[in-house]
């Protein structure tokens, strides 16, 4: 079973973030090794750099509003993708502040769900919701549609 981990500069504060990614994190037990692995804020993304680089393990995802954009269909494609070659999976979502310029040349792809900007919070759980959903469109399930 393959290793998807999440690094997250920040904790979630509020019970309602926090119970929907447990949700996402139970749902994900049955497809993968499903990690969440929350960093300390600093007070500049370059501050934030070195320990979220050293969490970083395999093939490196980091959300990135310049990065590229992709379907649902696309992206449980390039999952299964890794998956099928035993990849580890290491999605990174900064803090407020936003992510180094190393983290994002250090990642093997940079991702973006939108032109706009989410609180980071917020995006740890359409990750997760997205993650869910494309392993059950692996899974020929109908849950995505």
């Amino acid at each position: 079973m393959v290793k998807v981990s999440l690094v997250c500069v920040g904790k979630l504060k509020e019970a309602f973030w926090r119970d929907a990614v447990a949700e996402y994190s139970k749902r994900l037990a049955r497809f993968c090794k499903f990690e969440i692995r929350e960093l300390a804020e600093g007070r500049t993304p370059e501050e934030e750099a070195q320990p979220v680089l050293r969490a970083c393990k395999g093939h490196v995802i980091a959300l990135a509003v310049e990065g590229k954009a992709c379907s649902s269909e696309a992206f449980a494609e390039k999952l299964r993708s890794l998956c099928d070659r035993g990849e580890e999976i290491t999605f990174v979502i900064g803090s407020s502040c936003g992510l180094s310029p190393r983290v994002k040349a250090a990642a093997s792809e940079l991702l973006s769900f939108s032109q706009m900007t989410f609180p980071h919070q917020l995006m740890r759980v359409i990750l997760c919701e997205q993650i869910y959903r494309a392993f059950m469109i692996g899974a020929g399930a109908e849950y995505h549609k």
